[in-house]
């Protein structure tokens, strides 16, 4: 069990709110428990994490890790250049993500669609496409908003979804496209 807690890596962040950083953070520190794998720090306030950001002695965050491996598939990006032979021509279908570096939805549904490229593997393509970079792709395909997700086949479009939507959504879109 240690072991394979220790196989995973996860990050979380809560910043304490307190009157007194030193005293009421160490109370708090003391009720969390004690778990294998998992390390906790006080930070104060003025090293950057917590709220107050001209550095006063108020306020604490407490940051949990997770020792081992990154467990999240990265997905490949598409550009402009790579559009047309990594998409329009390829012979399974392409699941394209649209999505910026600041949209904070788009970052959740990232882990989501590497997921899936990982289990839909030979029978399912999936690729990011940043509409920053790419704005041009994305009027083409009348993208409004991100995260938009598109289904590509025989070098159509062939469905869309808009937003993080739960994983069910994804591959319920996904499963009228692929081969069984």
């Amino acid at each position: 069990m240690a072991s394979a807690l220790a196989a995973s890596t996860a990050v979380c962040s809560s910043p304490l709110a307190s009157a007194s950083a030193s005293a009421s953070s160490a109370r708090r520190l003391r009720a969390v428990p004690p778990s294998r794998g998992i390390r906790y720090q006080a930070l104060r306030a003025d090293s950057g994490f917590a709220g107050n950001r001209r550095g006063g002695g108020r306020g604490a965050s407490v940051v949990c890790t997770v020792q081992g491996q990154d467990t999240s598939i990265q997905v490949p990006e598409v550009t402009k250049s790579t559009w047309q032979s990594l998409v329009m021509e390829s012979e399974l279908p392409v699941l394209v993500g649209y999505w910026a570096t600041w949209c904070g939805p788009c970052k959740m549904i990232d882990p989501v669609v590497g997921k899936l490229s990982k289990e839909y593997e030979g029978k399912l393509k999936c690729y990011k496409l940043n509409t920053d970079e790419n704005p041009d792709i994305a009027s083409q395909y009348g993208v409004r908003s991100i995260p938009t997700m598109m289904i590509f086949k025989n070098g159509e479009k062939k469905d869309a979804v808009i937003g993080a939507v739960p994983e069910s959504t994804l591959i319920a879109s996904i499963e009228k496209f692929v081969e069984r």
